[in-house]
Protein backbone atom coordinates (compact mmCIF):
# COMPACT_ATOMS: atom_id res chain seq x y z
CA UNK A 1 0.00 0.00 0.00
CA UNK A 2 1.22 3.40 -0.60
CA UNK A 3 1.96 6.03 2.23
CA UNK A 4 -1.07 8.27 1.54
CA UNK A 5 -4.04 6.17 2.59
CA UNK A 6 -6.92 8.21 2.76
CA UNK A 7 -7.80 7.31 6.32
CA UNK A 8 -10.77 9.14 6.86
CA UNK A 9 -12.10 6.93 3.97
CA UNK A 10 -11.79 3.72 5.67
CA UNK A 11 -13.22 4.67 9.19
CA UNK A 12 -16.06 7.02 7.28
CA UNK A 13 -17.03 3.63 5.33
CA UNK A 14 -16.74 1.50 8.80
CA UNK A 15 -18.97 3.61 10.39
CA UNK A 16 -21.61 3.88 7.52
CA UNK A 17 -21.49 0.54 7.90
CA UNK A 18 -22.12 -0.15 11.51
CA UNK A 19 -24.81 2.24 11.67
CA UNK A 20 -26.78 0.17 8.43
CA UNK A 21 -26.10 -3.12 10.03
CA UNK A 22 -27.86 -1.15 13.28
CA UNK A 23 -30.83 -0.31 11.12
CA UNK A 24 -30.90 -3.46 9.55
CA UNK A 25 -31.12 -6.11 11.75
CA UNK A 26 -33.38 -3.38 13.42
CA UNK A 27 -35.68 -4.00 10.75
CA UNK A 28 -35.13 -7.70 10.35
CA UNK A 29 -35.14 -8.43 14.23
CA UNK A 30 -38.08 -10.72 13.83
CA UNK A 31 -36.70 -13.18 10.89
CA UNK A 32 -33.47 -13.20 12.12
CA UNK A 33 -34.73 -14.65 15.56
CA UNK A 34 -36.45 -17.36 14.40
CA UNK A 35 -33.59 -18.14 12.20
CA UNK A 36 -31.34 -18.55 14.95
CA UNK A 37 -33.92 -20.92 16.50
CA UNK A 38 -35.19 -18.88 18.89
CA UNK A 39 -38.52 -16.68 19.90
CA UNK A 40 -38.43 -13.08 20.46
CA UNK A 41 -39.18 -13.57 24.26
CA UNK A 42 -35.89 -15.89 24.43
CA UNK A 43 -33.64 -13.60 23.00
CA UNK A 44 -35.31 -10.35 24.73
CA UNK A 45 -34.36 -12.29 27.89
CA UNK A 46 -31.02 -13.05 27.11
CA UNK A 47 -30.23 -9.58 26.07
CA UNK A 48 -31.76 -8.16 29.21
CA UNK A 49 -29.48 -10.39 31.31
CA UNK A 50 -26.18 -8.72 29.09
CA UNK A 51 -27.68 -5.11 30.57
CA UNK A 52 -25.04 -3.18 32.08
CA UNK A 53 -22.64 -5.87 31.81
CA UNK A 54 -19.17 -4.93 29.75
CA UNK A 55 -19.71 -8.21 27.83
CA UNK A 56 -22.66 -7.11 26.77
CA UNK A 57 -20.66 -4.65 24.65
CA UNK A 58 -18.68 -7.19 23.16
CA UNK A 59 -20.38 -7.89 19.78
CA UNK A 60 -20.75 -4.03 19.20
CA UNK A 61 -17.44 -3.25 19.43
CA UNK A 62 -15.95 -6.45 17.72
CA UNK A 63 -18.47 -5.58 14.49
CA UNK A 64 -17.43 -2.51 14.84
CA UNK A 65 -13.92 -3.25 14.77
CA UNK A 66 -14.44 -5.74 11.99
CA UNK A 67 -15.72 -3.59 9.99
CA UNK A 68 -12.80 -0.92 10.19
CA UNK A 69 -10.08 -4.18 9.54
CA UNK A 70 -12.76 -4.85 6.17
CA UNK A 71 -12.87 -1.60 5.10
CA UNK A 72 -9.01 -1.31 5.85
CA UNK A 73 -8.05 -4.62 3.01
CA UNK A 74 -11.00 -3.05 0.82
CA UNK A 75 -8.94 -0.14 0.48
CA UNK A 76 -5.23 -2.29 0.10
CA UNK A 77 -7.39 -4.51 -2.84
CA UNK A 78 -8.12 -0.58 -4.85
CA UNK A 79 -4.55 0.26 -4.17
CA UNK A 80 -3.40 -2.87 -5.84
CA UNK A 81 -6.08 -2.56 -8.26
CA UNK A 82 -4.87 0.85 -8.92
CA UNK A 83 -9.24 1.70 -9.33
CA UNK A 84 -10.79 4.09 -6.74
CA UNK A 85 -14.25 5.09 -8.46
CA UNK A 86 -17.57 4.66 -6.87
CA UNK A 87 -18.46 1.87 -9.47
CA UNK A 88 -15.37 0.04 -9.06
CA UNK A 89 -15.38 0.29 -5.09
CA UNK A 90 -19.03 -1.44 -5.28
CA UNK A 91 -17.87 -3.91 -7.57
CA UNK A 92 -14.41 -4.80 -5.44
CA UNK A 93 -17.16 -5.25 -2.79
CA UNK A 94 -19.27 -7.21 -4.46
CA UNK A 95 -16.61 -9.50 -5.61
CA UNK A 96 -15.41 -10.01 -2.13
CA UNK A 97 -18.37 -11.18 -0.47
CA UNK A 98 -19.17 -13.09 -2.93
CA UNK A 99 -15.77 -14.85 -3.15
CA UNK A 100 -15.09 -15.20 0.51
CA UNK A 101 -18.20 -13.76 2.46
CA UNK A 102 -21.05 -15.88 1.21
CA UNK A 103 -19.12 -19.26 0.58
CA UNK A 104 -17.52 -18.66 3.96
CA UNK A 105 -20.71 -18.60 6.28
CA UNK A 106 -22.14 -21.03 3.39
CA UNK A 107 -20.27 -23.60 4.77
CA UNK A 108 -20.50 -22.30 8.53
CA UNK A 109 -23.61 -22.45 8.60
CA UNK A 110 -24.63 -25.66 6.49
CA UNK A 111 -22.06 -27.35 9.44
CA UNK A 112 -23.63 -26.10 12.02
CA UNK A 113 -26.99 -27.25 10.62
CA UNK A 114 -28.19 -23.66 10.79
CA UNK A 115 -31.66 -22.38 8.84
CA UNK A 116 -30.79 -21.38 5.37
CA UNK A 117 -32.83 -18.07 6.22
CA UNK A 118 -29.99 -17.11 9.05
CA UNK A 119 -27.33 -17.12 5.97
CA UNK A 120 -29.99 -14.94 3.22
CA UNK A 121 -30.17 -12.97 6.00
CA UNK A 122 -26.73 -12.52 7.52
CA UNK A 123 -25.09 -13.00 3.94
CA UNK A 124 -27.38 -9.96 2.42
CA UNK A 125 -26.36 -7.81 5.55
CA UNK A 126 -22.59 -8.09 5.11
CA UNK A 127 -23.39 -7.46 0.66
CA UNK A 128 -24.75 -4.42 1.71
CA UNK A 129 -21.74 -4.02 4.14
CA UNK A 130 -19.09 -4.19 1.92
CA UNK A 131 -21.45 -2.33 -1.08
CA UNK A 132 -21.51 0.54 1.03
CA UNK A 133 -17.46 0.62 1.98
CA UNK A 134 -16.69 0.32 -1.67
CA UNK A 135 -18.81 2.78 -2.89
CA UNK A 136 -17.16 4.67 0.17
CA UNK A 137 -13.83 4.14 -0.88
CA UNK A 138 -13.96 4.51 -4.40
CA UNK A 139 -15.94 7.80 -4.23
CA UNK A 140 -13.83 9.27 -2.29
CA UNK A 141 -10.79 8.17 -3.85
CA UNK A 142 -7.12 7.40 -2.92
Amino acid sequence: MSANINYLSILLSAVVAWFFGAAYYGTLAKPWVAALGKTMEEFKQEQAAKVGRIGGMVPFVLSFFAELVMAWVLYGIMVHLKLFTLRAGMISGAFIWFGFVLTTMAVNNAYTWRKPMLTVIDAAHWLGVLLIMGAIIGGMGQ
